[in-house]
């Protein structure tokens, strides 16, 4: 894992009065676990939640059954909404969130190593990032950790330098 990267997040977050939340299916609270890493997270980092099965991204995330038939949990319209519905729960400035299929099966007719992180952020701005990983179980969960963190990084700055708070 990437822990350089996580430092960088943990010192811009701190320095610009930014907050974060997580909303993790396939990497069940790893994503949350690596920016808890360093001490004095909890001045950015304000909480997420694992919702691995179909029916806690419902209940939780308020993710309509109409999007999960019609796309599936394993897609880029479901990692989207995780991620906008957790920032709006939280209250933060940017939320990641993940989901995807990392194996060994089949899931939804999508192969092993499918997975959607998305970074949402409080002006607006949504990136998401389709991942095509070819290690197993724990190696495609730790290869969507550090692109989710690469993903928030490129997302900070391809806002600038503003405060990222809304007006």
């Amino acid at each position: 894992m990437n822990t350089e990267r996580v430092k960088k997040i943990h010192e811009l977050f701190i320095s610009k009065g930014w907050t974060l939340s997580v909303a993790e299916s396939c990497t069940g609270g790893l994503l949350g676990h690596m920016l808890t890493f360093l001490p004095g997270a909890s001045r950015y980092f304000k909480g997420g939640v694992i919702v691995y099965s179909t029916d806690m991204k419902h209940s939780i995330l308020s993710i309509s059954m109409d999007i999960i038939e019609k796309h599936g949990v394993v897609s880029e319209e479901t990692a989207c909404i995780m991620a906008e519905k957790i920032r709006e729960i939280t209250g933060t400035d940017y939320s990641i969130a993940t989901t995807g299929n990392l194996g060994p099966d089949v899931l939804e007719g999508k192969e092993r190593g499918l997975v959607y992180v998305c970074v949402s952020s409080r002006s607006g701005n949504v990136i998401i990032k389709e991942l095509h990983l070819k290690g197993d179980r724990v190696k495609n969960k730790q290869d969507t950790v550090d692109m989710a963190i690469k993903l928030l990084i490129d997302a900070t700055e391809s806002e600038g330098t503003g405060d990222g708070q809304s007006s």
